[in-house]
């Protein structure tokens, strides 16, 4: 009796029942257990990795390249002719390097030295002729301008080279220098005092560049300038970089 009550109003629940319980929150008040071997439960692997100090150090000190177009700034200034500026101290140093660093004897030796006169600075093969008698020994005739012996002889002493000239009537020998372990090393440090030299003109380009831009502000935006210091800052430090490249090139050669 109860059954064929309940099949009677079957069609009433249907209409009725969906409107009051949208979604079944449990289906079965019984879950089945799977075994914790069977299925095991494999959580994300999060892994934070921290920068290391040594990673820091050399992401600050990386620093972006600037590369101005040069016709753009020419207004401002002539980055072609500091480039110049800046490559012109590179070649004096090397020209000083193969004057005075040479531990090879020749007639070309003493070419560089300067000498001064009452009449004016001369290079010492426009007032003497300069011949090798030995590896070991110069020779200058003053025939031609005897009257600058005594300057020419004081040249020879103030030079970076370590010379002691002898003067003999019009001659002056000049005996080179035997190349021992502590003549190399005295090379060296005078090519030390070549770049710190180099590198002095060097900053005083910059500074002089630095300054002539700064004279643009009223009249260019302070980004441009900005950027117009750095590309300079930069060509600077290239400069600098093959100046130490040249010195250690140079006192690897000399000490062998």
């Amino acid at each position: 009796m109860a059954m064929s009550h309940l099949n009677l109003l079957r069609p009433v629940l249907c209409r009725f029942l969906p409107s009051v319980v949208r979604t079944p929150l449990v289906t079965s008040s019984r879950v089945p257990s799977l075994p914790h071997s069977s299925c095991p439960v494999l959580l994300p692997n999060y892994v934070r990795h921290y920068a290391t100090k040594k990673s820091k150090a050399k992401a600050k000190g990386q620093t972006a390249k600037v590369n101005i177009n040069a016709a753009l700034v020419e207004d401002i200034i002539s980055l072609e002719e500091v480039k110049e500026d800046m490559a012109a101290v590179l070649t004096t140093l090397k020209e000083d390097f193969s004057r005075n660093l040479s531990i090879r004897t020749s007639p070309g030796a003493l070419d560089h030295i300067t000498v001064t006169t009452k009449d004016g600075k001369f290079p010492l093969n426009q007032l003497g002729q300069i011949s090798m008698k030995s590896p070991q020994l110069l020779v200058v005739n003053m025939t031609g301008f005897p009257e600058a012996m005594t300057a020419v002889t004081r040249a020879l002493q103030d030079s970076s080279m370590g010379l002691n000239p002898e003067v003999e009537g019009t001659i002056i020998r000049v005996p080179v220098p035997k190349v021992t372990r502590e003549h190399r090393e005295n090379l060296v440090k005078l090519a030390k005092q070549f770049c710190n030299k180099a590198k002095d003109s060097l900053r005083r380009v910059r500074t002089g560049a630095v300054t002539q831009v700064k004279k643009s502000k009223e009249s260019v935006s302070e980004d441009t300038i900005h950027l117009v210091e750095k590309q300079i800052q930069q060509m600077a430090d290239n400069y600098a970089a093959d100046i130490d490249k040249q010195l250690a090139t140079k006192t690897k050669e000399l000490l062998g």
